[in-house]
């Protein structure tokens, strides 16, 4: 039983070291225009699979744009993605998403994420770091042609589009952002 145990355990870390290493950017410091222009590719494919998502975009005080988030587990299982932020539909800087959950899970996806702010507080919660996704956070899953009536919970509204992969899963587990402006060129 242990046995079958460590192996599991052990696909599981294995699975997530490609997964990170597949998702994590060639380019080392500095800005990342490919970032740049995939993100602004992944709204534009939210906003035309739902027009609605214009209006949380145009009252937003801000918003972060994660163009291929890849998620995968065996049991044990994480995600994790790299993103842009926006304030006043301008570029501020970037983020990375990390997330680690544990439960009853068995596949991998990739999917884009947009991440909404209403107001200056909930804008800089997640510029300060302290923007968290618990289990009880939830993303509204965009589908081709469907209306989407969302309001926002503590100033934060998170839409997602499944890019592709097959995901089965019951889990626990958060997400966590960490931000870097953007230097001045």
């Amino acid at each position: 039983m242990k046995t079958l145990k460590f192996k599991k355990l052990k696909i599981a870390t294995t699975l997530l070291c490609v997964v990170c290493s597949l998702t994590m950017s060639a380019q080392i410091g500095g800005w990342n225009p490919e970032l740049e222009n995939d993100a602004e590719e992944a709204l534009q494919t939210m906003l035309e699979k739902t027009s609605k998502l214009e209006s949380f975009r145009d009252a937003a005080y801000g918003y972060a744009v994660f163009p291929r988030v890849t998620k995968a587990g065996a049991a044990i299982g994480g995600a994790i993605g790299n993103g842009i932020v926006y304030k006043d539909n301008a570029i501020v800087g970037s983020s990375k998403l990390r997330q680690a959950s544990f439960g009853l899970q068995i596949g991998g996806q990739q999917y884009i994420e947009v991440i909404f702010f209403e107001n200056e507080t909930s804008f800089n919660h997640f510029t300060n770091g302290k923007l968290k996704f618990d289990a009880q956070a939830s993303a509204v899953l965009l589908k081709e042609g469907a209306s989407v009536d969302v309001a926002y919970h503590e100033g934060v509204a998170v839409f997602s589009s499944t890019i592709g992969g097959v995901m089965a899963e019951a889990s626990i587990g958060g997400q966590h952002f960490k931000y870097e402006p953007k230097e001045n060129e």
